[in-house]
């Protein structure tokens, strides 16, 4: 069923760049084996796609890039290989932005994957072909990346659920790096229970992958139906003062579905008997500007190995070593990932070091310690009461995952800077390294277009048990409110 429907689909849609269709036949036939010798595998048969920059072991793994476009991965990414183990069928590879690096899915070699809401808009990205192939029902479950919000953007411009771990929860082992400090892979999924389950086997420690944390991930599912009892959820202010939309000190502007969308699901976890607080988006005016510099450095760093002599895209009869270099990253590299490498070579030399990168760093950790202040409890004095303190921890941000409705293709490609604002909402939180999801609350009726529109929850770091029930418990809230 899932390859006939890529079949029928994945032309109009450019979903996927690769369709395995003998090897998952193959696949399918080894889980039905082991499913008969008494094995317990949780996803015996479900298909599942991989965004194409995480290694498979078969086919090829190629980032969109004319870079790898013929590379073949000797081994397959921890999370990809887990996945399989408990039954999982791997039926394709799935576009995205070129290495990653955007927010639409049009910095592809292959083109962009197109929204199956309205074909002539972006899916978002960097894991465009991911939500699309979720969205568009050709799998019920994707493996993304998530380096600024490249899982949860696209989720909230599909109507799909998009789940970023904490920073070193999931192994990043056969994950084409990016930027190596935020890079994190995670699923995309129809529902928050689906989310859960595939988290719940791709998560724990990798030895690896040094950064992978070894804090035990515990059952996620067996408690996501408990509703949390005297929940309190941070909002802010553009979805809870008086409907008002547009910049304040704390929270800058949102497009009117977006402002809609926030407002409905406080409403809706206000009716579950969650306590609705207002807050301000912490330092979220220098997220952007911090992500734009720490990214690209890292991306300059971990993309330097691709120059024509290992492997990767190589230039024919070079006139010497350096035209080797130049033309083959000319030649394997499109122009955002270029701009980006230039950008971060420049962020990374002498005399601007300080000046840039080590400031960015500095602003990440404020913008870390904003977050934590309102998600992590505070020593308490004798006498506090934190029930009744306004000031008292959330359990959860609720946020916007994107700045508006899914946007037409062609629209932003001449403007990278309003392509990079695409992650205002996201990046601060990928600089903390906390867990967020994105959840479908809303539909927006756009030129003629109903779009999806969804919402952002975050919580703290290692938190992903209680980020889960609060997404779940929202999602039960919004299914059962009449249209």
């Amino acid at each position: 069923m899932a390859l006939g429907r890529i079949d029928e689909l994945n032309p109009r849609l450019n979903a996927l760049t690769q369709v395995f269709h003998q090897r998952a036949a193959e696949q399918a036939r080894a889980v039905d084996i082991r499913v008969e010798s008494g094995e317990e595998l949780p996803l015996a048969g479900v298909p599942v796609v991989l965004k194409d920059n995480i290694c498979l072991a078969w086919g090829r793994t190629t980032c969109a890039s004319r870079m790898l476009e013929h590379y073949r991965s000797p081994f397959t990414a921890t999370a990809a290989q887990r996945l399989i183990n408990a039954g999982a069928v791997v039926v394709g590879k799935a576009n995205l932005d070129e290495f990653a690096m955007g927010a639409s899915g049009e910095h592809s070699v292959f083109g962009p994957a197109r929204n199956p809401h309205d074909h002539a808009r972006t899916c978002g990205g960097s894991s465009s072909g991911s939500a699309c192939a979720v969205a568009a029902g050709m799998v019920p479950l994707a493996l993304g990346s998530d380096t600024g919000g490249s899982i949860r953007q696209p989720a909230s411009h599909t109507g799909t659920v998009g789940f970023k771990p904490t920073y070193g929860r999931v192994s990043r082992w056969g994950l084409v790096a990016f930027a190596s400090s935020l890079d994190q892979i995670g699923p995309m999924a129809t529902t928050v229970t689906d989310a859960a389950l595939a988290y719940s086997i791709i998560a724990g420690r990798d030895a690896n992958d040094l950064t992978s944390s070894s804090r035990d991930p515990g059952d996620p599912l067996a408690d996501i139906e408990t509703p949390i009892e005297s929940l309190r959820v941070g909002v802010p202010a553009v979805a809870t003062v008086g409907g008002e939309v547009g910049r304040t000190p704390s929270s800058p502007s949102a497009h009117p579905a977006v402002a809609a969308a926030l407002r409905k699901a406080a409403d809706a976890l206000r009716d579950a008997g969650a306590e609705i607080v207002e807050i301000g988006l912490p330092h979220t005016e220098h997220a952007v500007a911090a992500y734009y510099l720490i990214a690209p450095a890292e991306a300059s760093s971990n993309l330097a190995r691709f120059d024509g002599v290992r492997y990767g895209r190589r230039a024919e009869n070079p006139a010497d070593l350096e035209d080797l270099y130049v033309r083959s990253r000319t030649e394997g590299f499109g122009p955002e990932v270029r701009r980006r490498i230039m950008l971060g070579t420049h962020i990374l030399s002498s005399g601007y070091y300080d000046a840039y990168y080590t400031t960015a760093l500095k602003a990440r950790r404020v913008i870390k310690a904003g977050y934590d202040a309102l998600l992590e409890p505070k020593p308490r004095e004798p006498g506090d009461h934190a029930e009744s303190d306004s000031t008292a921890p959330c359990d959860a941000l609720l946020m916007p995952a994107a700045p508006g409705p899914a946007f037409r293709l062609g629209e932003k490609t001449d403007d990278p800077l309003a392509l990079y604002l695409e992650d205002v909402y996201t990046a601060g939180v990928s600089l903390a390294g906390l867990p967020a999801i994105t959840v479908p609350v809303d539909n927006a009726e756009v030129e003629g277009s109903t779009l999806p529109v969804g919402v952002q929850l975050v919580a703290s770091a290692w938190a992903e048990d209680r980020l889960l029930r609060v997404a779940r418990m929202l999602e039960k809230q919004i299914t059962a409110t009449p249209v």
